[in-house]
């Protein structure tokens, strides 16, 4: 089966793509074959090498490793420190702002920026959002180069891109393709809304550029389809459009703000359709809606079926949390539905999402040294892992940040609230987590 892979350096993911080189066409007659050396020339210095170095926990211990425990053998696990590599793009210059994915620098302890002439500069973390995998990072120094920020708004299925990043750590590459299709999700658990190329990525190109034939950045690549971990000619960009918008709050606001509409949803596949007497293909059915939100302002009801929202169809859930999830608050959204099997429209001015956290010691002693939060941003639902403090009881029991629980002793969990319930005066709890696309079970005493 293929597989959706993070692409950074060489830990053991990668979210990242493509080959299947699409070639410019041919010049005929006298004429010289057209070249894209200047275009790569102009581009390139705008982008970085990033090498992170990160601490890790080796988790709980099994087998062979408890056998040396018990019996007093020296124990070498412990915290340890690997490195990894990625890309970024300097968008500007004069503030030192560079745009990578999140995943790329997720708990970095040291993070270094190498540029297109080889100097070598210490970066910081300014801010990240994990659903749309973009982070923001600075550094100060003089005569950095910046590229232009393109409108991927504007970008047609059809058209020449160039990527440019650090496949495999080699140092700046260039690749080029085409740009395969728009809008692309359900890749990954985050929101997305991704450009899909063929132009060649693999693993170290995570936070490069894809850029225009007029040297403009429209996407930072992000992710790979692929059997083998290796390119394949199916990639993934988040378009400059989302990145910018992330970027903008990251430093106004310190943290991105979402778009709310306040239903609750589910997916109307056909069997659903007939049962509910709808004559419609696909849509999101509501199924709750929140007292003074968004949805009931603008008139929405209980059982209406959205099929559009900005002229874009909405095919099932996933598509509507993602159109509404990269809007911000206030931002106004026209929804067509179908009620009592007429079409209508609305409009919609969107609130903000809130997102509330709590520590694990205050849930349970064993997820002592956890933060979690409600996994708000993606289809799956459940309590997110937001960090894990090394060597900490949750850390020691297998936590790892970025884990989603699903459930608690068989019962399932949407929330904070439904966490702190179900595990409170348990002494063993069961854990069902979603990590990447495995599901496994901790368990917690």
């Amino acid at each position: 089966m293929s597989k959706t892979l993070r692409m950074m350096g060489f830990a053991a993911l990668v979210f990242i793509a493509s080959a299947a080189h699409a070639a410019l066409p041919a010049m005929v007659g006298d004429k010289e074959v057209p070249s894209l050396a200047p275009l790569v020339e102009t581009t390139s210095p705008a982008v970085v090498n990033i090498r992170v170095r990160q601490t890790v926990s080796s988790g709980p211990m099994y087998g062979d490793e408890a056998f040396r425990r018990f019996f007093g053998f020296p124990n070498n696990r412990g915290p340890r420190q690997i490195a990894s590599a990625g890309s970024g793009v300097i968008v500007d210059a004069e503030n030192g702002y560079i745009l990578t994915n999140h995943h790329v620098v997720e708990s970095a302890d040291e993070i270094k920026i190498s540029l297109f002439d080889g100097k070598l500069l210490d970066a910081e973390v300014i801010g990240t959002d994990a659903a749309t995998d973009i982070a923001v990072l600075k550094v100060d120094a003089k005569g950095l180069v910046e590229m232009p920020i393109g409108d991927s708004q504007g970008v047609r299925v059809g058209d020449f891109v160039i990527a440019i990043g650090n496949p495999f750590g080699l140092g700046h590459t260039v690749t080029s393709g085409i740009v395969s299709a728009l809008g692309r999700s359900g890749i990954g658990d985050g929101l997305e809304d991704f450009i899909q190329t063929d132009a060649s990525i693999n693993p170290g190109n995570s936070g490069g550029a894809l850029v225009n034939m007029r040297g403009e950045l429209i996407g930072i690549n992000s992710a790979i389809i692929s059997r083998s971990g290796g390119n394949v000619g199916i990639g993934f960009a988040v378009p400059t459009e989302i990145a910018s918008s992330v970027m903008r709050q990251i430093l106004d606001f310190g943290e991105v703000k979402r778009g709310l509409l306040g239903v609750t949803i589910s997916t109307l596949d056909q069997a659903a359709a007939e049962a509910l007497g709808a004559d419609v293909e696909s849509g999101a059915l509501i199924t709750e809606i929140s007292p003074n939100s968004a949805a009931e302002k603008a008139g929405l009801r209980v059982e209406d079926i959205i099929i559009e929202v900005n002229n874009r169809k909405i095919q099932d859930n996933r598509e509507l949390i993602n159109v509404i999830g990269l809007k911000s608050p206030g931002d106004t959204v026209d929804i067509k539905y179908v009620r009592d099997g007429k079409t209508r429209t609305a409009r919609a001015e969107l609130g903000q999402r809130i997102a509330v956290s709590s520590a694990g010691a205050d849930i349970h002693p064993g997820l002592q040294g956890a933060e979690f939060a409600a996994n708000t941003a993606t289809s799956r639902g459940g309590v997110e892992v937001t960090s894990v403090e090394p060597d900490s009881p949750a850390a020691q029991r297998g936590l790892r940040d970025g884990d989603v629980i699903v459930a608690v002793n068989r019962v399932g969990v949407s929330s904070i609230s439904d966490l702190i319930r179900v595990a409170s005066d348990q002494d063993i709890l069961f854990l069902l987590v979603d990590r990447g696309d495995r599901r496994l079970m901790l368990q917690i005493r």
